[in-house]
């Protein structure tokens, strides 16, 4: 796909419906962040999600999403090794589970998209330090989301935060643009050397999305279809924000409050 081709610089009205999507997405995502505790299934997260979307007048971005077949939820919820587009069903989650879950919701025809990972008590080191350092890794890419700035500039900044702290990012999977479509270009991929690439301009909305790996950058498809896992095994984390470029400083459109 030509990413590059497929650019859209956002007007101000544009970006007023996706700052709502934007606030309803981190609802539904605090929402479920609410309910994760040893004994809840990844379906009724899902279904918790999908109220709260509904309630507020717009309607699940990934369900029915194109792909091997439509996709069957509104949540993506990845456990684990499962570094994402792990299907919810009747999995239960367990004490010392890494919990991953990615939601976008449409609001009057514009998407927004993020994603958290945390763990279930009790949590061990390594769990704890790769969700530090997944999560910091994606302030570290939006900091360099100025206009002006290249795409390389922030996949630059993702890769050498993760990387000198001993983890890895995927090479499969990528940030993208987002906004009357769920992907859009540009692509953003998680590495990447800084002053290449596309150069970034105010009104472009990019869904940001380090997905970092404890032992190995490589994946592999789980036989569902969707699921995404880590080749050895070692568990994984996914954090994502909808980011704004301005002029000034980026703004995150689903930030939590």
């Amino acid at each position: 796909m030509a990413w590059h081709r497929n650019i859209v610089i956002k007007t101000p009205e544009e970006i007023a419906l996706m700052r709502v999507a934007g606030r309803i997405n981190a609802e539904a995502l605090q929402t479920v962040q609410r309910m994760v505790r040893p004994g809840v299934t990844t379906a009724e997260l899902d279904a918790a999600a999908e109220e709260v979307i509904r309630k507020r007048g717009a309607v699940p971005a990934f369900l029915g999403y194109p792909g091997p077949y439509p996709y069957p939820a509104t949540l993506t919820v990845s456990i684990n090794d499962e570094l994402v587009h792990g299907i919810p069903g009747e999995r239960v989650i367990q004490p010392g589970d890494v919990v991953s879950i990615d939601c976008g919701n449409i609001y009057k025809g514009f998407v927004a998209d993020s994603a958290f990972s945390m763990v279930v008590e009790p949590a061990s080191e390594e769990a704890l330090r790769l969700l530090e350092v997944t999560e910091q890794s994606l302030y570290a890419g939006i900091a360099k989301m100025h206009a002006g700035n290249r795409v390389g500039d922030v996949s630059s900044a993702i890769q050498r935060y993760v990387e000198s702290r001993g983890f890895h990012v995927t090479r499969e999977y990528t940030g993208h643009g987002v906004g009357r479509e769920m992907h859009e270009g540009p692509m953003v991929p998680n590495y990447g050397r800084a002053g290449r690439g596309l150069r970034l301009r105010a009104g472009m909305t990019i869904a940001l999305e380090p997905m970092v790996l404890v032992g190995t950058p490589r994946t592999r498809v789980l036989p569902d279809q969707w699921t995404v896992a880590s080749a050895d095994g070692s568990l994984t984390a996914h954090f994502e924000h909808t980011v704004l470029v301005t002029e000034g400083e980026p703004e995150i459109l689903t930030a939590w409050t």
